[in-house]
């Protein structure tokens, strides 16, 4: 596939399928979706933010975890 940087940056584009493709097709919720984006692609539009990309899909999974721990507490 070519390098489409608005349709399909490469960094997208790892794989048989796109991140979104899955993300849509599993149904998951912003922060859930967030957090696969981030891990999926970590490292993958620039090496040296791998780390980077890692901590902020841990910054959406403590978001939900969160959300999901109000929501039982009510």
């Amino acid at each position: 596939m070519e390098n489409d940087i608005i349709n399909h940056p490469s960094h997208y584009t790892q794989g048989r399928i796109e991140v979104i493709d899955f993300i849509e097709d599993k149904g998951f919720n912003y922060h859930r979706a967030c957090a696969i984006k981030y891990i999926s692609r970590a490292g993958l539009k620039d090496k040296s933010k791998e780390v980077e990309d890692l901590k902020k899909a841990v910054w959406y999974l403590n978001r939900e975890i969160a959300r999901l721990e109000t929501r039982d507490e009510s």
